[in-house]
């Protein structure tokens, strides 16, 4: 008995299985695609066709990357068509295309290609500046595009052209991925670049490129004086060789280049100048005692000079100080120079006053006319013993129990 109970249940459960085969294969889709072209080109009217079994008002969903749209159908005959909008229609890549709203799945894809023909081309260039060597480059950027603004068909040629001196060069390069690029490297010499690009006959407008010089390399330094004499008067003029880079270039006009001096205590004075055709100079006054310098030009973070030693010697042998009323004042000169004559105008003159070793002030005068004067105040320097030191020119003279009345 559950024999044949369990034979009956296996043969109830084959009739429905065949059953619902036979449904899935007798059933068939009421929309059928009619049209058979696949790819148009922007801008042409495109009318999607099917075929129906009963007259019916369809919608169609359609979209690309430049947005969506859903469509009517125009009924007639047991046949529907669909008419893509312009602003669909405009735009190259592929637009795809569904039915809604119905049992079944009816989709696909068509391809809308651009204009061959460009009427514009988009050009981008950057950087504008580049070091000479071969190292560095600038990259152009060209994008071809057709009446209705879109890059035109993939591997399509773009001739690349550039200018430099006397060197012209075409290369060509075709667009990939709506764009066309190359990679330009700079010359070994500086100066300026033309560069320009043209596809289909149309040309884009020119674009320049400044080639500037590379890192600069190694320089020297010079300087130049009027006399070797520490006067604190005179100009020490310093000045670099022509800086170049490695190949050969004049580093630009305008380059900051430092001049450090080290003196004999290791004290450190600085002055600075600006490259002009590839040369700095700078100034310093001369010391106004017997010194030694060393030089040391700098294009800071990117190449030094050599180191030079400037020696200056002392220009006073000696001078006289005199006293007068009750030696409160006191008159340091004549301080002549080197040749016997009264040095200029503006030599330091430094007077320290000690009392019980202990310093008390310190003034200084600048000479005028060879002579340097001072007057210690009775109301400030009461009567007493002092010490007095007077030192100009790097002479030092002291003067001890020194008595002010």
């Amino acid at each position: 008995m559950k024999l044949k109970q369990c034979f009956f249940l296996l043969f109830f459960q084959l009739i429905i299985v065949s059953f619902l085969a036979q449904e899935t294969t007798i059933k068939q889709s009421y929309i059928s695609l009619l049209s058979t072209k696949t790819a148009f080109i922007v801008g042409d009217e495109i009318i999607l066709e099917f075929e129906v079994k009963k007259d019916t008002v369809y919608q169609l969903y359609c979209s690309n990357s430049y947005g969506s749209s859903l469509v009517e159908s125009k009924a007639s005959n047991k046949k529907i068509a669909f008419k893509i909008p312009d602003f669909l229609s405009k735009k190259r890549g592929i637009l795809s295309w569904n039915f809604i709203y119905i049992d079944e799945s009816v989709s696909g894809n068509i391809s809308i290609l651009s204009q061959q023909q460009p009427t514009s081309i988009e050009t981008y260039l950057g950087p504008p500046s580049i070091d000479a060597g071969g190292l560095d480059y600038t990259m152009l950027v060209v994008i071809p595009t057709d009446s209705l603004d879109n890059p035109i068909r993939d591997d399509s040629k773009v001739a690349v052209k550039h200018q430099f001196l006397k060197l012209e060069k075409s290369e060509d390069i075709l667009t990939d991925k709506l764009i066309g690029y190359k990679n330009i490297y700079s010359p070994k010499k500086s100066g300026r670049m033309i560069i320009s690009s043209e596809s289909f006959g149309l040309s884009s407008k020119e674009f320049d490129v400044n080639i500037m010089p590379a890192i600069a390399i190694g320089f020297k330094v010079f300087m130049h004086r009027n006399h070797e004499y520490a006067d604190g008067n005179q100009i020490t003029t310093f000045f670099t060789s022509t800086i170049k880079d490695r190949n050969n270039n004049i580093i630009s006009d305008g380059s900051y280049i430092e001049f450090y001096i080290t003196n004999k205590e290791g004290g450190i004075l600085k002055t600075s100048g600006t490259t002009l055709n590839g040369v700095a100079h700078s100034k310093i006054v001369h010391p106004d005692f017997e010194e030694t310098w060393k030089v040391k030009a700098y294009f800071i973070g990117i190449s030094e000079s050599n180191t030079i030693t400037i020696k200056y010697k002392k220009v006073i042998e000696d001078y006289n100080v005199s006293f007068n009323e009750h030696n409160r004042s006191i008159k340091v000169g004549p301080l002549k120079s080197f040749m016997g004559q009264i040095i200029p105008d503006g030599l330091s003159v430094k007077l320290t006053i000690y009392k019980n070793n202990v310093p008390v002030n310190e003034l200084f005068k600048e000479s005028n006319n060879g002579f340097a004067s001072f007057y210690l105040d009775a109301n400030i320097y009461e009567n007493g013993l002092y010490k007095i030191d007077i030192e100009s020119a790097g002479i030092k003279k002291e003067f001890k129990s020194f008595k002010l009345w």
